[in-house]
C-alpha cells in the first residue's frame, strides 16, 4: 500500500491526458526508482515553467516569455496569419514547419451547446491585428467539426471587409486513407472540394 503522498501523485498524474490509473502508477514507480535522474529534473522543469508561464499578449500562445518566441521571430512572415482554435493546434502546425507566418489562438470555438459566444474567444483581438494592416493572408485553420466550421464561417464574415486573402485548410481524404474506411462526412467534404487533375 502506498503512502498518501505517493497515492496523491499517482492520482494527479492519472488526470493528465493519455494517462490512466495504470500508466500513472507505472510512471510514479519509474520516478521513485530513478529519483535523481528522473524525478528531480522533472520537478525542476515543472517549477521553472510554473514560475514563468505566461500567455502571449499578441497571439495567445503559451510560453515563458511575452511576446512569445514565435511572435518575435524575425524569420516569420508577418504578412501571413494562421488562426487556430487552441494552443495544441498552434504547436502541431508549428512543429510541421510548413507554415512560415505567425499565429493567432482563439482559445476555443463557437458552440451554442456549450454557451461559447464570439465575445468569449479572441476574435476581437484577431480583428484588431488585421485592422492594423500589414497582413495579406489569413488562414482559417479550424478543426473539421461542425463547431470549427461554424467558427470559420463567422470569422470569414467578420474579416471580409479587410483587403486580405482568406483561405482555410483543405479537408477530405487524408494521405494514405482508404475510401472504404472513411466516414460519410469526410467523403462528402472530399467530393465538394474536388479539383481538376493536372
Amino acid at each position: 500500500m502506498a503512502s498518501p503522498e505517493i497515492d496523491a501523485l499517482t492520482q494527479a498524474l492519472s488526470r493528465l491526458p493519455g494517462l490512466g490509473p495504470r500508466s500513472a502508477r507505472r510512471a510514479v514507480l519509474h520516478l521513485l526508482k530513478k529519483r535523481e535522474s528522473a524525478m528531480e529534473p522533472l520537478l525542476r522543469a515543472l517549477e521553472a515553467v510554473n514560475d514563468r508561464l505566461v500567455t502571449c499578449a499578441v497571439c495567445g500562445n503559451v510560453d515563458t516569455v511575452d511576446p512569445c518566441g514565435i511572435c518575435v521571430d524575425p524569420r516569420r512572415d508577418a504578412r501571413a496569419l494562421c488562426v487556430v482554435e487552441d494552443v495544441a493546434d498552434l504547436w502541431a502546425l508549428d512543429k510541421s514547419r510548413l507554415f512560415p507566418g505567425r499565429f493567432h489562438v482563439l482559445g476555443g470555438r463557437l458552440s451554442a451547446l456549450e454557451g461559447i459566444r464570439p465575445e468569449d474567444l479572441g476574435i476581437d483581438s484577431l480583428i484588431a491585428r488585421v485592422e492594423q494592416g500589414g497582413i495579406d493572408e489569413v488562414v482559417l485553420a479550424m478543426n473539421a467539426t461542425l463547431e470549427g466550421q461554424t467558427t470559420a464561417h463567422y470569422l470569414a464574415e467578420r474579416l471580409e471587409r479587410f483587403p486580405v486573402r482568406l483561405t482555410q485548410l483543405a479537408h477530405g481524404v487524408p494521405v494514405g486513407g482508404e475510401l472504404d474506411y472513411l466516414d460519410e462526412g469526410t467523403l462528402a467534404q472530399a467530393l465538394r472540394a474536388r479539383r481538376p487533375v493536372g
